[in-house]
């Protein structure tokens, strides 16, 4: 049974905002979920087939999950620590910050794990396809990775012995060790753990040696081995967020990528040092287009994931950039290396809507409108459905907020100026979309109070206008792209 959502939690999303209890209604439900994902994948397994789950793969598994279940029994919860001046607990409401056992389980791409593993062992397929099968090995051994992260993350002494795909081992919050080149299929490597020191072993190379630390990541001085690297905490007390150039389920495996996304970045050490001094900017540029806006990405973003920039596009510079989500895996963004800290701040209020709506919607059901893309969108070339339209619409009024009180709070007339540039073209196309959203019978009672909030919103922002000149242009531009995308689209909405 779905927990019920207060109004007062409809009203502040639909706002684009939400407080701290409203923010930990979302972060639970989707643990919740999390877990119960989890425990899917081993009822699956158990139901499924030899000739889908062999034995000796489902025996693997159970003696994987045996292990976290160790793991988790040794430190449930963790010890609690005070909450630092400024450091929202929306998270997890008044209990302490969970473990690092039971954060690795609610990490953000446990979740496209999960959904790969259950796709893979609900196959009905006579005889299974290889193709599968590999899938499916893939995702069973990546399993044996997690639960041997949660016993050294746990403290708990073990030996164990994993299998390297591609060249890669991949361990979860502390790195990868790379076993071979790309394509070289299959590789045993041996794990030790013993206070705070790994032993990995492949036969016929060197051990490679790995310590602990103490937040995330794990050091070596063996070139094989690859930390995970991590961003500073946005607020002091708040956790700092991993910068995931090493999980293989990062981005989707398989499948249409959308294609306003680019693939993965793997980054060098001129990359990291981009992403830091950007980074290190971030959460005051984030301040300045609210406090609350700072608040729900300190409680809502678990992990950055960096992507290539899009064709022309020059790293740090111009040419463009993409960012994204993914609905399996709360928490993380996925982002091209932003040019500076204002449009990195952007990019995360952006999608941080993007993970607040998503979340809502597995909650409570706000239309029952078709997936027929048919609506028009001025920030997209292509017809859009209504689910579609009311994201983006969401999207874009919060960073017209955003701008607008960027605008009013800047000091220097340039910073001022293209502030009220981004906030008069958003404000604009919001506006564009609103009685298309507004207008549909497909909306819920409470579908509709959200919409409600969001008119307010847009309202409110329209008290405080752009100069002429900036809304003058804004209009144009929102004509312009009406004009072509009727030429281009005989749809009518």
């Amino acid at each position: 049974m779905l927990p019920a959502v207060p109004d007062r939690a409809v009203d502040e999303l639909g706002r684009t905002e939400g407080g701290p209890e409203t923010l930990g209604l979302l972060v639970r439900d989707q643990h919740t979920r999390r877990l119960l994902l989890l425990r899917a994948v081993l009822d699956a397994a158990e139901a499924a087939t030899p000739d889908i789950c062999p034995p000796a793969a489902l025996t693997r598994l159970r003696e994987d999950w045996s292990l976290l279940e160790e793991a988790e029994r040794l430190e449930p919860y963790g010890p609690a620590r005070p909450r630092q001046a400024g450091e929202p607990d929306a998270a997890f409401g008044n209990r302490p910050p969970p473990s690092p056992v039971r954060a690795l389980l609610l990490h953000p791409f446990i979740g496209p794990w999960a959904r790969d593993a259950l796709r893979t062992l609900g196959s009905t397929a006579v005889p299974p396809s290889p193709g599968n099968a590999r899938e499916q090995a893939r995702a069973l051994a990546h399993f044996g990775a997690v639960a041997a992260v949660a016993a050294v993350r746990a403290g708990l002494s073990c030996a164990v012995r994993l299998t390297a795909h591609d060249g890669v081992l991949a361990l979860p919050s502390l790195g990868a060790l790379r076993t071979g080149a790309p394509g070289s299929g299959e590789t045993g490597v041996g794990l030790t753990h013993r206070r705070g020191r790994l032993t990995l072993r492949v036969r016929g190379e060197a051990d490679v040696v790995v310590h602990l630390q103490s937040d995330s990541g794990a050091w070596s001085e063996a070139a094989a081995w690859t930390p995970a690297y991590t961003l500073p905490s946005l607020l002091p007390g708040s956790a700092p967020v991993p910068l995931d150039d090493l999980d293989p389920y990062r981005t989707a495996r398989g499948g249409p990528r959308p294609d306003t996304l680019s693939g993965p970045a793997d980054l060098d050490e001129a990359d990291r040092k981009h992403w830091l001094h950007t980074w290190s900017g971030t959460a005051a540029a984030l301040a300045a287009g609210g406090e609350g806006r700072l608040a729900e990405s300190v409680t809502l973003l678990r992990c950055l994931v960096p992507l290539a920039g899009p064709p022309g596009s020059v790293p740090g510079g111009t040419g463009g950039s993409c960012s994204g989500t993914r609905r399996e895996a709360f928490g993380a963004v996925l982002s091209s290396a932003p040019a500076t800290a204002t449009v990195f701040a952007a990019t995360l209020v952006h999608e941080i809507q993007h993970t607040k709506l998503a979340a809502l919607s597995d909650m409570m059901t706000l239309h029952h409108a078709s997936a027929v893309p048919r609506h028009f969108a001025p920030w997209r070339p292509d017809p859009r459905p209504y689910d579609g339209l009311l994201q983006g619409a969401y999207s874009h009024l919060a960073l017209a907020d955003f701008f607008q009180r960027c605008a009013l709070s800047a000091t220097l007339t340039t910073r001022q100026d293209a502030a009220w540039t981004q906030h008069a073209r958003y404000q604009a196309q919001v506006g564009a979309v609103l009685p298309a959203l507004v207008g549909s019978s497909d909306l819920t009672v409470r579908g509709r109070r959200f919409v409600d909030r969001m008119v307010e919103v847009y309202e409110r922002l329209a008290e405080q206008p752009p100069p002429r000149g900036h809304a003058a242009r804004a209009t144009a531009y929102v004509q312009a792209a009406r004009t072509l995308w009727n030429r281009r689209h005989a749809l009518v909405e």
